[in-house]
Formats: structure tokens, C-alpha cells, sequence
């Protein structure tokens, strides 16, 4: 028997098989998807190899398989050769995703091992132990003492006999070289709900509009039938109930279900909903905050079918969960749910196919949708229409939406208001305090000030590694780059023209909490960014802290919009509503009423009214009047008819092909050869009109240098068909055949990033 493999390294070359024989003591163990480790190169280094495929024989086999280490399936191979052509990357990548967290490394001897510890347990009777002690055999009191105690609790670690005794190891240790105790190796599940402690939750009543929902998606679970649906719900209006009792419905089904929900809304307040509703034994959690030891735990938790339900974040969708009956996904509009590095995937579309191969619903839950979404749910024709709308359009509770405010900050300015809060939003904080509720300060910039200027020159402190200004992070007193890590001390002289005219401009999360420390000195505060959550618990313990001890304020970015039930948090301040408005992306607007939207969701959830407070600078802009509303249609009919006329997605895709690469002259070399190369090849197709495809020249990408990194970009706008695909592929293997040192190219359809 021969297996052909595919070779675990990334060299765009070795995205071909190679045929390697199959050892006769091996013949009954290998099948499609096992990795295996195989001689490879002159020096027949070993290497490790994905086996794709099985055959009697090949010419081309002069080499034995050496061992097998995993076994995927062979539908999990065909994902993942999908995914390579879809994402234009190599098949090794893809699989990577499907293998055991720990497992993923080329150092054999440093992969994630079974959590072993040593039990102790009697090795003599306890009858012979009781002669000997009742004769004076066994003299020694400590000794006794231990012997007693593992009589009633065999499987007892060292340092619980340590601590419930009152005696040492070396005493433990005497008794076992005496033959009156052995050591018992067991393997430990390392679970990271071990510790938490849930009240159990029984389903709620469900509204008219959320028991219409369900019933829409029970029927496809019980008709064994492939269906689209979206949840469109107001934020506070019950989607998650709903998720939990179709969830019940596949278990009493004996089917499985996995739930994705993006990284940042990953919270204890989540994960306790379905904990609480389902227990801990049930259900395996998979997010990049566990340690990998915890991730392997998970995952050969679900490997072996101890677990119905797998909640986690994108990369969850690839968890070896057999059985399921239907495939949930919150916050379906998040970001996060598309890769942004090799393989650049979208675990919606994932999704989507894993739920049309197992003919099973595939629910997308949001209170603002993805506009790509809720226009294949909305399609002028409904004939057309690829998924099915589920509304929901009251919040659970009967509890109204809070009232949105906006405040214009150059009014403010006129009026002599240099501060970071506008009058209105200070005596709303001001009331807050009074009456003993809660606050939550939104600003999407994490550091002090953004950038560093000298008033004298112009000149602007930058990263050395990257084309970025540095942030000011006032704690550490450091200036700090958010892309490659570098950092460096506070400039006090312009390096330039020797002047002591260093201003910092902008504001950051730091910069606010210390303006609310110095306007309101009694009150107290908590902030949550990306450099307050650098432990692995302590998200969570902020987010405790401020519910449990009834913090008066809440300062955060992105991390504070989501995922977030605070009964007591009436009021939201959005301090720059503008961050999101003023980027280089098609969907800034979609952006910007999404995140406004979201935040305003986290006021007056329970039966206290709430208020949100927007400050902008651009108080027209249609974004930002619709968040005031919370009208997501009034939005969605504005914005999708300025896509239609732009060409934009939903309308056509976006490709972009970004090339990057220490040597400059090699990069401008290399993406004018693919262009070139593409330009030829769409212009050859027989059917492409004028103005169907668009190709845009190479350009250096607006971030033109990160980690010392030339970066350039072509854009193509289009419908991406399979002829594109193709195209794309072949330029791609074509441009790698060329002596190409050090430039490595993506190609990356609808980016998250345009920059």
C-alpha cells in the first residue's frame, strides 16, 4: 500500500503530494487524515505529513513511512482541501486548524502531554496493616496516621496526605519503600470549569416572537434539513434564550450542537448561561484565553464524545464534534470571525458548509447584522433570498431602550468646554454617582495619547520598525508601538530640531480614567483594555469587581460592549464617537453603527431607564443618527444603497493581494510581475465585459511598513467565480516558481483590514 502526503511546512512548493509506502505493521492503522512522520530531503530529515490519499502502488514511492501520531477523517481532509483553494493557501495549513491543540508543533519531544499526577494507595491488606500495627510492628504514630487515613481515602496525592496528616513526604515515602504504600499514576482532565461554581437554571417562558423563532428552526432540526436563519433581535431581546432551547432540543435528540460566539464576548456572564442551563460535564470550551494544555483537554474531551456542546471562538468550528444538529453563531456581524492570518477563512462560511454536508439549520444571531447578511435575508424577490429572517423586536424583560443623546464637541469648544466630557455627559455622571448606579465610559483607543508631535517642526514620533506613530502610555511613561511591540522612553526634545515643544495629541483609555480621577476624586474606577487584561483571569475578575462591588465606573474599549449584563449600569458615554468614522475602509459607517449600537445595549438592561450619551464631531453623519434611533433598517437602507451605487460589497467581492517583504526593490518587482500576469489572464476570459472586474495597480498599502516589513496591495473588485479562483491559484503557483528571496504574498477575499 502507498499513502500520498502532504509535507507539514509552509513553502508554497511543497503544496503537492508525495507518495510514501505504507510499512505492513502499519497497513490496518493508516487511513486519509492520519499524520504520520516520513523521511523527507536529501538528508531524509523527519518530517511531519498529512496523508490524503490511499493507493496499491506508485513508481514514485522509494521511501517507508516511519510512524503514525494522529488520525483525522478523511471529510476533515476534504475540508481542509477545500479551504486551500478557497483561501488560496497550502492544505498543511488548513489541516494544522483540525489537529490536537499541543499537537501542533514541530519539536517532537516538547508536545502537550496528559496531566499525570501521583495517587497513593495501600499496597499490603488493610487486615495485614492492622496485625502489624495492633503487634507494635509499625511503631512510628505518623506512620499510623497516614496508613488510617489512605484506609478511607485511597487515591489521596502526596499533598493532601501532607496537609490532612499533619506529616511530611518523607514519611509518605518511607512507608512506600517498606512495601506498605505505592504510587499510582492517574491521568487529570485539566477543565477550566472545574472551579466554578453555577446555580442550576431551568428554560424560560418563551415571548410570541421568540417562541415563533424557535419553532421556525426545530422544524428544520427535526426535518434533517439544511436551513439559513438569522436572528434579528434589539440588544436585551432574548437571542440567547432562544439558542439555549434549540440547544436542549438537539440533546433530547441525541445530536450535539456547537456554539460560536466571538473572543471578546467570551465572558464568565456567557459561559454561565449555558453552564447554568446545561452543567459542567456537558459542555467543552475552546478560546485562545485557555492555556494549551486546557485547549488539548477540551479537545480530546470532544474527540471522545464526553461533550455535547462545544462553545468557543472561531477556530472552534473545526472541534471533532460528532453527530451535530446544529451549528449557532452569535454576534454574527463580528470581525473576529474572520482569520486574519494563513488561512485567511471565514468561519461563517465554514459553518455554512459544515451545516449543508450534515443537512442540519445554521442560526446567525445579532442586533445588528452584517449587512452581507441581512441582504441575502432581505433580497428584493424573496425567491432569492439565501437565508430566512427571524425578528425579534422587544426586549425580553418589557424593558424599554435607553434614550440616545448626541453632543457636538465643536460646540462644546466654541462654548470654552476643553474637556474630555462634554457639560452633558459630566452631570449625567455627576447624577449617576448620586443615586448610587453605575457608568460605563467607552473610548476605542487604548494608551494616553495617540501620537507625539513636536510644535515647532512637525515632527512625529514613529515606530523604527513600523510607518506608525507611537502611542504614549503614561503609567510606564513609555511610547509604545500597537503593531510590532516596540518600545522606547518619552521624548522631552524634538530629535529633529532640538526643541522643547513635545506635545501629546489625542486620548486614550489612560488619559480618560485619569480626567474622571480628577473630576470626580470620591468616585471609583475600573478600566479594561488590552493592557489591563494581560492575565489570564483577569478579564473576568474586572468584569466581577465592577458587577460585584458595585464600582461606580467603568472605563474600556471594545472589551466593555459585549457580552456584558449590569443591571445597575444606567448610563453609557461614548467619548469619541468619530475613531471608527475616520478609516480606510468601505465599511467605516457599517463599523461605526454597529459598535455605537452595541454599547448603547449595555444601558438600562433591567427595569431602570437608561441613557446613552454620544460626543462626535460629525453629529450629521447618518451613522451615528441611526445608532441614536437603534435603526438598524433606516441604516441598512441608506448604507446598502450607497454600496449598490459604489459597487461594493454585497454587490461585488473584494480581493486584496498583499505582498510583503524586507527588500523594497524586490517588492515592487514582484507585485508588478502578478499584476502583469493577471492582467493578461482576465483580460483573456471570453465572457468578461468592461466594467464586470476591476484591477487595480500596485500600490504600497496605507500601513506602508510593520516589523521592518515593506507591505504593497492589488485590489481587484469583482464577482469571485470559479474561473477568478482558478486564475488566481495558477498566478500565485506561477509567481512562487520565479526566484523569489524573501517576498511572501496573500491573497485575501472581502478583508477585515484594508490597510
Amino acid at each position: 500500500m502507498v499513502a500520498e502526503v502532504i509535507i507539514n511546512r509552509g513553502a508554497k512548493k511543497l503544496n503537492r503530494t508525495f507518495d510514501y509506502n505504507i510499512p505492513k505493521e502499519l497497513e490496518d492503522l493508516i487511513l486519509v487524515g492520519s499524520k504520520v512522520i516520513v523521511p523527507f530531503g536529501k538528508g531524509e530529515k523527519q518530517e511531519e505529513a498529512f496523508v490524503v490519499k490511499l493507493k496499491e502502488k506508485s513508481e514514485f514511492a522509494n521511501k517507508d513511512i516511519i510512524k503514525i501520531e494522529e488520525n483525522l477523517t478523511d471529510k476533515q481532509i476534504e475540508l481542509a482541501k477545500w479551504m486551500a483553494n478557497r483561501y488560496f493557501c497550502n492544505v498543511s495549513d488548513c489541516i494544522k486548524l483540525m489537529l490536537t491543540p499541543g499537537t501542533r508543533t514541530k519539536n517532537k519531544e516538547k508536545r502537550i502531554q496528559d496531566k499525570i499526577i501521583n495517587t497513593v494507595y495501600l499496597k499490603k491488606d488493610i487486615e495485614e496493616i492492622e496485625f502489624e500495627i495492633e503487634t507494635k510492628k509499625i511503631k512510628s504514630e505518623k506512620q499510623i496516621k497516614i496508613l488510617k487515613f489512605i484506609k478511607d481515602n485511597e487515591g489521596a496525592t502526596i499533598p493532601e496526605i501532607e496537609m490532612f496528616t499533619d506529616t511530611s513526604r518523607a514519611i509518605v515515602n518511607t512507608l512506600i519503600k517498606n512495601g506498605y504504600l505505592e504510587i499510582v499514576e492517574k491521568k487529570v482532565e485539566r477543565n477550566p470549569l472545574l472551579f466554578k461554581d453555577y446555580k442550576k437554571t431551568e428554560k424560560l417562558q418563551l415571548t410570541d416572537e421568540q417562541q415563533e423563532a424557535f419553532e421556525k428552526v426545530e422544524k428544520a432540526i427535526d426535518e434533517n434539513r439544511f436551513e439559513q436563519f438569522l436572528l434579528y433581535g434589539v440588544t436585551g431581546s432574548g437571542k440567547t434564550e432562544v439558542y439555549l432551547q434549540l440547544i436542549q432540543k438537539v440533546i433530547e435528540k441525541e445530536r450535539t450542537a456547537i456554539v460560536l460566539v466571538p473572543e471578546i464576548s467570551l465572558t464568565p456572564q456567557m459561559l454561565e448561561r449555558f453552564v447554568s442551563r446545561f452543567g459542567k460535564e456537558d459542555i467543552a470550551i475552546l478560546h485562545s484565553k485557555l492555556s494549551i494544555g486546557e485547549r488539548h483537554d477540551e479537545w480530546e474531551k470532544i474527540r471522545n464524545g464526553d461533550a455535547k456542546i462545544v462553545i468557543g471562538a472561531r477556530s472552534a468550528i473545526f472541534a471533532p464534534l460528532a453527530n451535530v444538529g446544529v451549528i449557532i453563531i452569535d454576534e454574527e456581524h463580528d470581525s473576529s470571525y474572520k482569520s486574519e492570518t494563513t488561512p485567511k477563512y471565514n468561519a461563517k462560511e465554514i459553518a455554512k458548509k459544515l451545516a449543508k454536508e450534515n443537512n442540519i439549520p445554521l442560526l446567525l444571531g445579532s442586533a445588528t447584522p452584517d449587512l452581507q447578511t441581512f441582504y441575502k435575508a432581505t433580497k428584493e424577490s424573496d425567491k432569492n433570498t439565501e437565508i430566512t429572517l427571524l425578528e425579534l423586536t422587544k426586549r425580553a424583560n418589557n424593558s424599554s431602550l435607553p434614550s440616545v443623546e448626541i453632543i457636538d464637541l465643536k460646540q462644546e469648544l466654541a462654548n470654552g468646554n476643553r474637556s474630555m466630557l462634554s457639560m452633558e455627559l459630566y452631570s449625567n455622571i455627576e447624577e449617576n454617582l448620586k443615586n448610587k448606579r453605575q457608568t460605563i465610559l467607552f473610548l476605542n483607543r487604548r494608551g494616553y495619547s495617540t501620537f507625539i508631535m513636536c510644535r515647532n517642526c512637525g515632527y512625529t514620533v514613529k515606530c523604527p520598525n513600523c510607518n506608525i506613530s507611537l502611542t504614549y502610555h503614561s503609567y510606564e511613561r513609555k511610547l509604545k508601538c500597537h503593531y510590532c511591540g516596540y518600545e522606547q522612553n518619552i521624548v522631552t526634545v524634538c530629535p529633529e530640531c532640538k526643541s522643547d515643544k513635545i506635545r501629546y495629541f489625542g486620548t486614550g483609555t489612560q488619559k480618560l480614567e485619569q480626567e474622571i480621577h480628577k473630576q470626580f476624586p470620591n468616585a471609583s474606577t475600573i478600566r479594561m483594555d488590552i493592557d489591563t487584561v494581560t492575565k489570564k483571569n483577569s478579564h473576568e475578575e474586572i468584569i466581577n469587581k465592577f458587577k460585584n462591588e458595585n464600582i461606580d465606573i467603568l472605563i474600556g474599549t471594545q472589551m466593555v460592549v459585549k457580552g456584558h449584563h449590569f443591571p445597575n449600569v444606567t448610563l453609557v458615554g461614548v467619548i469619541a464617537a468619530d475613531s471608527s468614522l475616520n478609516i480606510d475602509d468601505y465599511r467605516a459607517n457599517e463599523r461605526t453603527f454597529q459598535i455605537l449600537t452595541q454599547v448603547a445595549g449595555r444601558a438600562g438592561r433591567e427595569n431602570l431607564p437608561g441613557k446613552v450619551i454620544i460626543q462626535t464631531y460629525n453629529p450629521q453623519s447618518f451613522a451615528i443618527q441611526c445608532s441614536r434611533e437603534q435603526n438598524y433598517e433606516k441604516f441598512y437602507e441608506t448604507e446598502i444603497a450607497l454600496r449598490k451605487q459604489l459597487k461594493y460589497p454585497p454587490f461585488c467581492d473584494i480581493i486584496l493581494i498583499g505582498f510583503n517583504s524586507y527588500n523594497e526593490n524586490e517588492i515592487k518587482k514582484v507585485s508588478n510581475q502578478m499584476y502583469e500576469e493577471l492582467q493578461k489572464e482576465l483580460n483573456a476570459l471570453r465572457n468578461l465585459q468592461e466594467n464586470e472586474i476591476k484591477l487595480f495597480k500596485p500600490m504600497p498599502c496605507p500601513i506602508d511598513k510593520i516589523q521592518n516589513r515593506y507591505r504593497w496591495r492589488i485590489i481587484i473588485k469583482g464577482n469571485m467565480t470559479e474561473e477568478i479562483n482558478r486564475i488566481l491559484n495558477d498566478s500565485l503557483k506561477n509567481i512562487y516558481k520565479q526566484n523569489i528571496k524573501d517576498t511572501r504574498i496573500s491573497i485575501d477575499v472581502n478583508p477585515n483590514n484594508m490597510s
